[in-house]
């Protein structure tokens, strides 16, 4: 019997952060090692062109964010990994999906008023259309379940309804598609503790999983925690959250405990923090560190995902334009 079917994916828009970690990465090799799932995941660089990037940067962090992945726990003989434009059956089956979803769908998605409102000079059709590429990146590989937290649920919905209405119109061929809902850590901005913690507001918001220790150090040394005497602080309920991801079970427990009874002192909980940080992320450094220099390995790997995916796609499309009356 076949196992289920498992996509998901990310941008490469720049290095993995520990917020990315928490959200996504560490889940998918969780999965992945589970054994219970056929795991497809893509990093989707057709995505990233509605952004600011430029050619240069999208081709160097595309290698980089795959090598990212590896380095993470991302198995290429247990899960097919991908670049997105290597398998160009993403935006063929996208395209036949735009015919069949009513705009009125798209206008209710919080993605495209978010990004919109991100990058306000640059509301470029892309975004607007940015679920339903979603919808074929999933659908493409008959993908019967997507790991999301509670706020991706509206785009899996999409995901669903797409495959109805092309089941309805041409025949039943695509799986209604299920949230595999997964509890998602909120990883807050060092800086910024009531915002997601985001690539986009610098360099100092975030910890990178490639950060030397020293770096990582520096950034909490500056991250906000509470005025004295104040309770309940983002702040530190964030560095707090972070240090029961990273830290030992002892120093999460005796620093939460501290910060109730208001003898926390934040300069210790910071370098403690940091220590975990670096020391929990010290074999993904290194295995980065070997892969960057190794790009003989990556381009096969690369390779070897996109003729492992390309050849479900294939099948896919040539089925789909049968069903569709084109070619």
């Amino acid at each position: 019997m076949s196992k289920p079917i498992l996509f998901s994916g990310i941008q490469p828009t720049g290095n993995l952060h520990i917020g990315n970690y928490l959200g996504a990465v560490k889940n998918w090799v969780t999965l992945q090692n589970s054994g219970e799932y056929d795991c497809f995941f893509s990093v989707v660089d057709y995505h990233s062109l509605t952004g600011n990037m430029t050619a240069e940067e999208r081709r160097e962090q595309i290698t980089r964010t795959v090598i990212e992945l590896l380095a993470a726990g991302i198995d290429p003989e247990k899960s097919t990994l991908f670049v997105q434009s290597h398998v160009p059956e993403h935006t063929e089956l996208a395209w036949i999906f735009n015919s069949l979803t009513p705009m009125a769908e798209l206008e209710r998605m919080t993605q495209y008023k978010d990004k919109s409102t991100q990058q306000a000079k640059n509301i470029n059709a892309g975004l607007f259309t940015y679920p339903v590429l979603q919808v074929a990146d999933v659908l493409l590989y008959h993908g019967t379940h997507v790991p999301v937290g509670e706020d991706q649920v509206q785009h899996i919905e999409l995901v669903r309804d797409v495959a109805r209405w092309f089941n309805n119109r041409y025949g039943n061929y695509f799986p209604e598609t299920d949230v595999l809902l997964t509890h998602i850590p909120r990883v807050k901005s060092l800086l910024e503790p009531t915002k997601k913690m985001s690539k986009s507001k610098g360099q100092g918001h975030v910890i990178e999983l490639a950060d030397e220790p020293e770096s990582i150090a520096n950034k909490l040394k500056k991250a906000v925690t509470a005025s004295e005497g104040e309770e309940g602080s983002p702040g530190v309920e964030n560095l707090l959250l972070l240090l029961k991801e990273f830290g030992s079970a002892g120093d999460y427990t005796a620093f939460s405990a501290a910060e109730k009874e208001g003898t926390v002192r934040y300069g210790d909980l910071k370098q403690v923090l940091a220590e975990s940080i670096a020391t929990y992320f010290a074999d993904f450094r290194k295995k980065r560190a070997a892969l960057l220099q190794d790009n003989t390995t990556v381009t096969a790997i690369m390779e070897s995902g996109a003729k492992k995916a390309g050849d479900v796609a294939k099948e896919t499309m040539d089925r789909v334009r049968k069903m569709v009356g084109v070619r």
